[in-house]
């Protein structure tokens, strides 16, 4: 049936109607005095949901763009940096240090694991001499489950006393906690296509006081990227460059939506989905790829066995229209993964698990009973 697909997939995300609407309205001047205004609006409501005082900068850039600009306004060639690898996304963050000429050290875990903070810790107690200049973090491992312990690993970074902590928060924010003024988050960079419930297309950047003293010593090249633009541009409701006019009308009306339901309330929903994906696939025979007291709130990740995961990914297209996300790298074929951020609903997560209930039996997959995972999203929905 046309204009039924529905996205289960970690990004982009579905987008509300509200949202869509506001982004179909002719778009007015970017130097007009209304458009400031919205800018201004927008600033104020990014601070809410980024829990900040510290500018948060908007960027017409995919979550790459906002992860690039956190590296690049912030540190100079040769500087030592710790980085954490545990899947796709903390392995680009790695390979983005090294294409800037950074002293990369990576300290890693399996895929499916959390990082450790106690290997942080070793390697900056040790660090007598201060040589480390940031410790960068992915805190929603979206190729593979995994939450990281940002809490922990930043209070270690606190005690080194010197470098600063960047974070890719770009599929935690607006999901799960990320205090940042209460924790001292340094730089903090996420996109819209995720909590945000907008399509791909804008970046954010949350630079703290310490990371703006940091930025006059760093010598990596930037212009279109150089946040302190976008900072004297922002401090007037402005721009340094033309901004995505409609997807910032978008962008407004989801910040009121977000606003309206309240931090808290983003938060329980998206652990409440979690917690009943993560019942219903274990009510259905099929393994987690990744440990419960670590599980992220953007995406549940699954290893299926007796039944191949590439084929429940075209059977919920084909039969339901439902997208699921692959595996990466080497996973592909081997995982599936469930969406849950953004704007998803407890109606969308149980229309997902009947579909994949549905999805199994069409494959032959004997490993539970009909229902087992309907019943078990259920009991969690209904506390």
């Amino acid at each position: 049936m046309q204009d039924k697909h529905m996205l289960m997939i970690p990004g982009p995300t579905p987008v509300p109607e509200s949202v869509l609407l506001a982004m179909a309205k002719h778009p007015i001047g970017h130097r007009s005095g209304d458009f400031s205004n919205i800018i201004g609006e927008l600033t104020e409501n990014l601070k809410w949901l980024h829990q900040t005082q510290n500018d948060v900068l908007m960027l017409t850039v995919s979550g790459t763009g906002a992860m690039e600009a956190g590296i690049i306004n912030f540190l100079s060639p040769g500087d030592r940096v710790l980085v954490g690898n545990n899947g796709k996304f903390g392995e680009r963050w790695a390979k983005l240090g090294q294409a800037f000429g950074l002293q990369v050290e990576e300290i890693t875990a399996e895929w499916g694991k959390p990082l450790n903070p106690e290997d942080f810790k070793a390697k900056l107690t040790a660090d007598t001499a201060k040589t480390i200049k940031a410790v960068i973090i992915t805190h929603s491992e979206t190729s593979t489950g995994v939450l990281n312990d940002l809490a922990t690993i930043n209070k270690y970074v606190k005690d080194h006393g010197e470098a600063l902590i960047i974070v890719d928060a770009v599929t935690s924010l607006g999901a799960v906690n990320v205090p940042i003024d209460e924790w001292g988050l340094d730089v903090v960079g996420s996109g819209s296509q995720k909590g945000y419930m907008i399509p791909p297309g804008l970046g954010f950047v949350s630079v703290s006081a310490k990371a703006w003293k940091a930025y006059e010593t760093a010598t990596l090249p930037k212009f279109y990227l150089d946040l302190k633009a976008y900072k004297k541009a922002t401090d007037k409701n402005s721009s340094p460059f033309t901004p995505p006019v409609n997807l910032m009308y978008g962008l407004q009306a989801s910040l009121k939506m977000m606003k309206a339901e309240g931090l808290e309330s983003i938060f329980a929903r998206h652990l409440r989905l979690t917690q009943a994906t993560r019942a219903a696939v274990k009510a259905l025979g099929l393994p987690l790829f990744a440990p419960d007291d670590a599980a992220s709130p953007a995406i549940t990740a699954v290893m299926p066995t007796g039944v191949d995961a590439e084929a429940i990914r075209s059977t919920m297209k084909k039969q339901f229209d439902i997208a699921l996300a692959g595996g990466q790298d080497h996973l592909k074929g081997k995982i599936f993964r469930i969406g849950h951020l953004g704007f998803v609903s407890e109606r969308d997560m149980l229309t997902a698990i009947a579909a994949l209930e549905a999805t199994l039996q069409t494959l032959g997959y004997e490993g539970a009973n009909p229902g087992a995972g309907m019943a078990a999203a259920a009991k969690v929905l209904s506390v």
